[in-house]
């Protein structure tokens, strides 16, 4: 590998990480309905502000062992997995796409389904904030991506949104309650805005695939979560999004040459 490559690489990754420092604000801030520009970060706990150099993505939490400077209290392992995930996608992006405008496309969708994602699992809910704006994002994206047209975009976010609102409404027809939330709709029509409708397609079939698995094993072996109504979806759909986006032109590809199209 050349220097030059090696240099673009770590620029790359040292984004991604930069990037997934801000991720953590906004999985912090967002469901509490903080600014995420509301100034520099603090403490949880003890409320103190964090200074620039104990602020560095992966290598403050480990110079600190994991712990506030001030209170001593432990960093929530959740802040270097979002940094460290967050680097990775984005390394992953540009391998796949290079540098261009699939790729802006790529790491903005990413960096929004990191903070569905772990917003989803704690508080159980898909924040507007993000899904929203994604949908236009998407929309927007559609007009400077070669091979990506608007009104694929714009059919993703139909079949997208309409999909899930459909099974929201038989969900709540046949079993008297909430099956899906409109958190979930609203991230299903971003996801198609970004993805195509062909793409959003193969993510509700591997998403579905996934929470029925995963799913089934949590209530087989943790006892816990057997009388638990709700497990999020939004972390599926993410997750298969990400399936999606990377190698889901090759799976669409080896399906339809199964069926003989």
């Amino acid at each position: 590998m050349e220097p030059i490559q090696i240099a673009v690489l770590a620029v790359v990754l040292f984004l991604g990480l930069c990037i997934g420092s801000f991720l953590n604000v906004c999985i912090y801030r967002i469901p509490l309905k903080i600014s995420v520009a509301g100034g520099r970060s603090y403490c949880p706990d003890c409320r103190q502000k964090i200074v620039w150099y104990d602020n560095i993505p992966l290598v403050s939490f480990l110079f600190l062992k994991g712990r506030c400077r001030h209170c001593r209290r432990n960093i929530s392992p959740v802040y270097p997995i979002v940094e460290a995930l967050t680097g990775i996608l984005f390394l992953l992006s540009f391998w796949k796409f290079g540098l261009g405008w699939k790729f802006a496309s790529s790491v903005v969708l990413v960096s929004g389904l990191i903070v569905v994602s772990f917003i989803d699992l704690k508080y159980k809910i898909i924040p507007d904030a993000v899904s929203l704006p994604g949908i236009l994002a998407g929309v927007v994206f559609s007009f400077f991506i070669p091979g990506f047209t608007w009104w694929q975009s714009l059919l993703g976010v139909l079949i997208g949104g309409g999909v899930l609102y459909f099974l929201a409404m038989a969900g709540q027809f046949l079993f008297k309650k909430e099956s899906l939330g409109g958190g979930d709709i609203k991230l299903a029509a971003m996801l198609g805005a970004f993805l195509g409708w062909e793409k959003i397609i193969l993510v509700f079939f591997i998403s579905s695939l996934l929470g029925a698995v995963v799913g089934g094993l949590l209530m087989l072996f943790i006892k816990s979560f057997r009388n638990k109504r709700i497990i999020p979806f939004g972390p599926f759909l993410a997750l298969a999004s990400v399936v999606a986006l990377f190698v889901g032109d090759k799976i669409i590809y080896l399906y339809l040459s199964s069926v003989g199209l």
